[in-house]
């Protein structure tokens, strides 16, 4: 296999484990890891998230971007509602009567009304059953241990990507890291497989 045959297989690993500008990094705080282990950000059921909506508002007055944050916040950095969901909500709220406009600092900012303090408190157990989720999907000793996991798996990963780079690949090599990955990775089944019993 060429050199310039063996680098085009490299692509994938640029954007989505960090060998490249992007760093691996995504938006939203969630760990650099999570899409390359193929786990999808936490999202709100349809329909769910007018109540998260109501519930920042519901102490105070917030700007759409503070409600945002607000959510994010609550969802430890799990979830993080796009303005593209957010605003079409408080719009739909603000029809429905349950949230209406305020001035705040000569900006615009949404309040809680009666109904959608009503709504709020029919559909509170949603809320609290959302974040309670949240909280253990981000639980911090798991994602710290998972992510240096990972570190050592990208490190395996960018240990072949510097040797093929470098022309120190031949077909021996190969077959001595696939007997090492394969003894390895039947050592981690059976580890996961003991721990699931």
């Amino acid at each position: 296999m060429r050199h310039s045959d063996i680098s085009a297989h490299w692509w994938w690993a640029d954007g989505k484990f960090g060998f490249g500008p992007g760093g691996g990094r995504r938006r939203g705080g969630r760990p650099w890891w999570a899409d390359a282990m193929g786990e999808r950000p936490q999202r709100a059921e349809r329909g769910g998230v007018r109540y998260l909506v109501l519930e920042a508002i519901e102490a105070q007055p917030r700007h759409g971007y503070e409600i945002i944050q607000h959510i994010e916040q609550r969802a430890r950095s799990s979830y993080r509602p796009s303005p593209g969901v957010i605003y079409p909500t408080l719009q739909m709220l603000e029809e429905l009567g349950h949230a209406n406009v305020v001035d705040r600092d000569g900006r615009k900012a949404y309040a809680i009304t009666d109904a959608g303090r009503e709504d709020l408190s029919k559909n509170r157990d949603a809320v609290d059953e959302f974040y309670a989720r949240s909280g253990e999907d981000a639980d911090e000793s798991y994602t710290e241990d998972l992510g240096e996991l990972m570190k050592f798996v990208m490190r395996v990963m960018k240990t072949v990507k510097i040797g093929m780079h470098r022309g120190r690949v031949s077909p021996a090599t190969l077959r001595t890291i696939r007997e090492a990955l394969e003894e390895a990775l039947k050592k981690i089944e059976d580890a996961l497989d003991t721990r699931s019993r």
